[in-house]
């Protein structure tokens, strides 16, 4: 699909995808690469724009993540981020230093409203710190045009050669007018015309889905989550009967989904596809005995994923390609995007093995965020109470279960979440939330119930709030309501005698409790 294109550079920043997203926003497509890809490359994407993003390094240092200087003369419009800011100075000349007193947290900033970056923002307003590093003198040809308090150089900008440097995090959303900077950023500064919209992609893809396959014979790995209840409808409507969903229940959904999952999408359903339910929750359970690790249990279910889909496959005939409901965040999530460390391997990406039998791996959504498939699915007419259903894992309880996976375990996590969910739609939070459910801690402990001494499991509670999946804050959850959650699991859930609450971030922590 031919369009505009905003590069990010990665330094290993925390808030890479969170760049991406914002630029996503201004409806202007972007892609994620490492610092260390080749400036031949960067040149031959043809980007309108390219951004670079915070890192945890040093600039000055020996072997810091760095750029060519080249990269500021390719006459292309660069944006610094943070570390992506200090580079940018101290490759083209200017100086940067450790600073007496890091800056963290949120900062009020005074910024010149003649400067592009800053067109219809208040001079005064609050921004995201986080830096312990600072640029004591800027590189020749720039002019301060942002200050803090404590920051002297909270952004700067070459209007001439249109090099814009930002010390602070504009992508975040305690900077109150960070998405309005990008924005004048990739449309006004870089000049892109806003072309990235999700009726135009779903167009494209049935194209290029049809030109791919042919007369092939497509197999689609549905799980019923949003990600790949999507794709199917999508390949639905490029191949029609050439698509086979298969649906594997691994034995680690959540109670009764297996059976919800069939009666959407399968004979009876809403949708004229062709769906295979394939009950291999013993096959999963027995792979997955003594695995404790979580990247080993991703890859250990990934890898069975697979191999149930070929054996599948060998039972249709001459199935050509495997159509995966993959999106941008796996793909970075999983190392294989940007330069930051692998966070955990999904099971659709980091988790496959090395050997698939089939043709090709179709991933319609792969260059997405999980609001633009939301909005896929929508163009598409999918109800918005599937749409909108709250993300769940392709491993399932697998990685809501800390330490070894057995049977027990998942009836537990299984009753557990299931009088959560209960209770949270009872209290009208289930729309307020984003993301709810309960996991199973590795952690016993001595209670008592009945007059007698119990040693059983915690388990543990998780609520978050969040716009793009990328960053979250724990939800504040009245008391009454979770002390009515906590008292019916440790009074129906076997083997439970004790119920925790997490409260923790997104960073540092992650969405799921694995």
């Amino acid at each position: 699909m031919e369009k505009e294109l905003v590069v990010v550079i990665d330094f290993g920043g925390q808030y890479n995808q969170l760049v991406a997203r914002r630029v996503r926003e201004c409806n202007v497509y972007c892609e994620i690469y490492s610092y260390k890809v080749n400036l031949e490359k960067i040149k031959a994407l043809k980007p309108k724009g390219i951004i670079l993003t915070g890192g945890p390094a040093s600039c000055y240092e020996e072997g810091a993540a760095t750029c060519d200087k080249a990269l500021f003369e390719l006459g292309i419009p660069v944006l610094g981020l943070c570390y992506g800011a200090q580079l940018m100075n101290h490759v083209l000349g200017g100086e940067v230093k450790r600073a007496e007193v890091r800056e963290y947290g949120k900062a009020e900033l005074k910024v010149n409203t003649s400067s592009p970056l800053f067109q219809d923002v208040p001079e005064d307003s609050i921004c995201w710190m986080s830096h312990f590093d600072y640029i004591a003198k800027t590189a020749p040809g720039f002019e301060i045009v942002a200050t803090t308090k404590d920051c002297p150089v909270a952004a700067d900008q070459c209007i001439e050669k249109n090099l814009y440097a930002i010390q602070f995090h504009p992508e975040v959303l305690h900077t109150q007018y960070g998405s309005k900077m990008l924005y004048n950023f990739v449309r006004n500064i870089c000049g892109c015309r806003g072309d990235w919209r999700m009726d135009a992609f779903v167009e494209e893809q049935v194209k290029a889905i049809r030109e791919k396959v042919g007369n092939g014979k497509v197999l689609c790995a549905l799980s019923g989550g949003v990600d790949s209840s999507v794709a199917a409808v999508l390949l639905s409507k490029a191949i029609g009967n050439q698509l086979t969903c298969v649906f594997v229940d691994h034995g680690l959904l959540r109670k009764d989904e297996g059976d919800e999952v069939e009666a959407i999408f399968g004979p009876k359903g809403n949708y004229e596809l062709n769906f295979i339910r394939v009950n291999a929750q013993q096959r999963f359970y027995v792979k997955l005995a003594g695995a404790s690790e979580p990247e080993t249990k991703r890859k250990i279910i990934g890898e069975e994923f697979i191999r149930v889909f070929e054996e599948e496959a060998k039972k249709i005939g001459a199935v050509d390609f495997l159509v995966q409901g993959t999106i941008y965040p796996d793909i970075v999530e999983s190392g294989l995007g940007g330069e930051s460390a692998v966070i955990k391997s999904h099971h659709n990406v980091g988790g496959l093995p090395d050997c698939v039998d089939f043709k090709e791996i179709i991933e319609p959504l792969r260059n997405l965020f999980k609001d633009e498939v939301r909005q896929v699915g929508l163009e598409l007419g999918i109800p918005e109470k599937l749409v909108f259903r709250q993300p769940f894992p392709g491993p399932g309880l697998g990685v809501r279960i800390v330490g070894e996976v057995t049977e027990e375990k998942v009836r537990i996590v299984q009753e557990a979440d299931a009088i959560y969910r209960e209770e949270i739609a009872k209290a009208g939070l289930d729309r307020e939330i984003n993301q709810y459910f309960a996991a199973l801690t590795n952690m016993r402990s001595v209670g008592v119930m009945g007059d007698e001494r119990t040693y059983d499991y915690a388990v543990a509670l998780r609520a978050v709030n969040t716009i793009d999946f990328m960053t979250a804050e724990a939800s504040e959850i009245p008391w009454p309501v979770l002390h009515k959650v906590t008292s019916r699991i440790i009074n129906e859930v076997g083997h439970v005698n004790r119920v925790l609450y997490d409260i923790t971030s997104k960073p540092p922590g992650t969405i799921e409790l694995e």
